[in-house]
C-alpha cells in the first residue's frame, strides 16, 4: 500500500482528485461544502499529551486545563511530567486516569519504547500499532495524532462518533455505522482516508449549523400582532370602566 502524507495544499489537491476517482460522492460533498481545511498541529510529546487532555471534555474545558499545564510545565516535556506529583496534576484539572496515561506515555518516550520522531516515516497501520502499544493511548487518540499532528493521509478514526454520524448523513445510511462498518466503508478510499475524514467532518459541521439555523428560525415568534376578538376587547373596556367607577 502506498504511503501518503498531507503536508501542503498540493498534497491535498492530489488526495481530493484520487478520492473523487475512487468515490464520486466526494466530488458532490466538496462541491457542496467547499475544500476541507489543511489543518496541522505541532507533533511531539506535548501535542500527544494535549490530545489526551482533551478527551471527553468540551473545547473550553480542555483549553483551560491545557493552558494551566502549559504554563506550569514550560516546556511540556516527559521529565517534567514524571517529576510532578499526581496531587499537583490533579489540582491543575487532570483526572486520575489521564494522569496515569500521561505518566505512562512519558515513561515510554523517556525509555525509547515510543519513538515519536520516527512515526512519520511509518505506514499509518505501523504507526498506529506503535502508539496503541503504550498504556493510555487508545485507537482514537492514535488516529487523531497521526491525522492532525503527523499528516498521515491514511489515518482513519473509525470510532469517532462525529465521523460516524457524518457518514450516516452524507451517504443516507439507515443507521449510524459502527467502527467495524466504518473500516469496511472506507476501504476503497485508501491511501487517503484521512482526507475523507476531513471532508466528512466539514460536512457534519455544515449540516449541524444548518439544522441549528433551521430550528432557530422555526422557533422564532411571529412578528404579527395577535388579533383580539371584538367581544373580548369590549369586555376588557367594560371591566376598566367598572374599576374607575369603584375608585
Amino acid at each position: 500500500m502506498a504511503q501518503s502524507h498531507i503536508h501542503s495544499e498540493a498534497d491535498l489537491d492530489l488526495a481530493l482528485t484520487a478520492l473523487g476517482e475512487a468515490d464520486p460522492r466526494f466530488i458532490a460533498l466538496v462541491a457542496k461544502i467547499g475544500r476541507p481545511p489543511l489543518r496541522r498541529r505541532e507533533d511531539g510529546f506535548a501535542a500527544l499529551a494535549a490530545i489526551i487532555v482533551a478527551q471527553q471534555l468540551s473545547t473550553a474545558s480542555a483549553n483551560a486545563i491545557w493552558g494551566r499545564l502549559a504554563t506550569v510545565f514550560d516546556p511540556f516535556e516527559p521529565d517534567a511530567l514524571l517529576r510532578a506529583r499526581p496531587a499537583r496534576l490533579a489540582r491543575l484539572g487532570l483526572s486520575a486516569p489521564k494522569i496515569r496515561a500521561l505518566k505512562a506515555i512519558a515513561r515510554a518516550v523517556k525509555r525509547g519504547e515510543l519513538a515519536l520522531a520516527g512515526l512519520a516515516e511509518l505506514a499509518a497501520e505501523e504507526a498506529h500499532a506503535a502508539l496503541t502499544a503504550i498504556h493510555g493511548i487508545g485507537p482514537w487518540t492514535a488516529d487523531i495524532y497521526l491525522l492532525s499532528c503527523l499528516g498521515h493521509g491514511d489515518a482513519w478514526p473509525a470510532g469517532d462518533l462525529a465521523l460516524q454520524e457524518a457518514a450516516r448523513i452524507a451517504f443516507a445510511l439507515p443507521a449510524r455505522p459502527t467502527a467495524k462498518e466504518m473500516l469496511a466503508l472506507a476501504e476503497a478510499w485508501r491511501p487517503w482516508r484521512a482526507v475523507a475524514a476531513r471532508i466528512l467532518w466539514s460536512y457534519y459541521r455544515a449540516a449541524a449549523a444548518a439544522a441549528k439555523a433551521s430550528n432557530k428560525a422555526s422557533n422564532k415568534p411571529s412578528a404579527k400582532p395577535v388579533a383580539r376578538s371584538p367581544k373580548r376587547g369590549k369586555r376588557q373596556k367594560a371591566r376598566k370602566g367598572q374599576r374607575r367607577a369603584a375608585r
